[in-house]
């Protein structure tokens, strides 16, 4: 992964199981690794807006992406790394449009023998200090499978409370499922 990622670490967390997970900002050179993780995970549960080796952008696309993060202060793409394995990607986003600034939107995903561990829980405390950190950014949002209640039990553990619902968002293999939208007022 990357050269000098020291920069970049926002914290250092031992877990559970005595192993030490790394969350930091992703650099270009992570872009390779951030496409293999994601085809991966994509292929791990229904949970994603992809499946296996769906995930939509290229490795060049990714550098892309990476470099333009660098320049948007209403971003922010964490990675959680194991033994040098990226084995979680969450991000937060605000619009640069003055009306809408004000709202985020995050998206969490973690390896399937990584679940159960507290990693996502790490990743959204990191998602959080960062909009509060943000003075503009005062409601977080996200949407869920509904049959996902795990995910859904942990974003309630944080505060986020469902507002809607999208019926048959979701569309696996001809199995639909809705979204539940939650939201987390600052």
């Amino acid at each position: 992964m990357g050269k000098d990622i020291s920069m970049k670490i926002l914290r250092t967390v031992k877990l559970k199981n005595e192993k030490e997970l790394i969350l930091r900002i992703p650099t270009v050179e992570d872009a390779e690794a951030i496409v293999r993780y994601c085809n991966i995970v994509g292929g791990e549960s229904d949970n994603l807006l992809f499946g296996k080796d769906e995930f939509p952008l290229t490795v060049e696309e990714e550098k892309a992406f990476l470099e333009k993060i660098d320049e948007n202060a209403n971003m922010l793409l964490v990675l959680g790394i194991i033994d040098d394995e990226i084995v979680s990607v969450a991000n937060i986003n605000s619009p640069n449009r003055k009306r809408i600034a004000h709202n985020s939107e995050i998206g969490i995903s973690v390896k399937k023998a990584y679940w159960g561990k507290g990693i996502g829980s790490l990743m959204m405390e990191e998602l959080i200090r960062f909009a509060k950190e943000h003075p503009l950014i005062n409601n977080i949002s996200l949407g869920v499978k509904a049959s996902n209640q795990d995910a859904i039990k942990l974003y309630k553990k944080f505060g986020f409370e469902e507002i809607g619902l999208y019926h048959k968002y979701f569309n696996v293999e001809g199995s639909f499922d809705d979204k539940v939208i939650m939201n987390l007022y600052l």
